[in-house]
């Protein structure tokens, strides 16, 4: 067992100097000591301190901190268990993190979209072609995205802008592309007023945006409530700690502390699955 802890000072060691020094830092240093004479003339110490923090949480990924968690922990308690969970856990913090960045992405795309609209509207009472106005419109605006050259080909050369929009609506975050294309089909082929009905588009794609934030804001409560019964077990243990009962010894070191672990984690998991579950449900109805 004395091999235990000298283990997980090994790791949160070296995680610590890949965090804080990283490559060229003695090059770095070298260069501010020679470029005063010997003399550092840099920060104060806390300003320092204060610099380098922000470079490591900026270095470091949200998935990251699951590893850090369970290096610190391996340390405190005197076991290897928990940075193999900070290990395990780091998928599952991926896999989250890309979600919200796609969320985002769609969510920026949309805002895109509903930009286009309105400056193809403007370009259209302006008393440009449709074609002209589109090619005008999409110079400004990341609205088309990956489609943005199939599109502005089809408008440049007389191709079918309607299919060119409507395959470019395919992209996340982009269905608002399909109205885009309803309308165009109708005022190209019908003769229809194509800024009204862009105008009426851009309309419903913002009223449909603000719904879902508003909705978020109402939703927000019910996931600040859900992390925060997520890290009622932290609290306990600190206090735990802090009237000296020592739980992390309990918890790591003998078998009813392993089956209240293994049980009260798996339930946690639960807990926490099925009051996002709830809240997302809430969301896309």
């Amino acid at each position: 067992m004395a091999d235990v802890p000298a283990g997980a000072a090994v790791a949160c060691a070296g995680i610590a100097a890949w965090l804080t020094g990283g490559r060229g830092s003695g090059v770095r240093r070298a260069r501010v000591l020679l470029a005063g004479d010997g003399v550092v003339t840099g920060p104060a110490r806390w300003d320092q301190v204060l610099v380098d923090w922000r470079r490591v949480r900026g270095r470091l990924r949200p998935e990251a901190w699951s590893l850090v968690a369970g290096s610190v922990i391996a340390v405190l308690g005197v076991s290897l268990l928990p940075l193999f969970l900070g290990a395990a856990g780091m998928p599952l913090l991926r896999r989250v993190r890309r979600a919200g960045e796609a969320r985002r992405e769609r969510e920026r795309r949309g805002d895109a979209v509903i930009a286009l609209c309105g400056a193809l509207a403007g370009e259209v009472r302006a008393g440009r072609q449709p074609g002209a106005a589109l090619l005008g419109a999409a110079r400004d605006s990341q609205g088309l995205g990956d489609a943005h050259a199939v599109v502005l080909a089809a408008a440049r050369f007389g191709g079918d802008v309607p299919s060119a929009l409507t395959e470019a609506a395919r992209q996340p975050g982009a269905d608002g592309l399909l109205g885009l294309a309803a309308c165009w089909r109708v005022a190209v082929d019908r003769g229809a007023g194509l800024a009204a009905g862009l105008d009426r588009l851009e309309g419903a794609l913002r009223a449909e945006r603000d719904q879902r934030a508003d909705i978020r804001a109402q939703l927000a409560g019910s996931r600040s409530t859900a992390a925060m019964l997520a890290g009622l077990p932290v609290l306990g243990l600190l206090l735990g700690t802090a009237l000296g009962a020592d739980p992390l010894h309990v918890l790591l070191h003998t078998g009813p502390g392993l089956g209240c672990l293994l049980v009260g984690g798996v339930l946690e998991a639960v807990g926490l699955w099925w009051a996002l579950r709830i809240v997302r449900g809430a969301e896309t109805a």
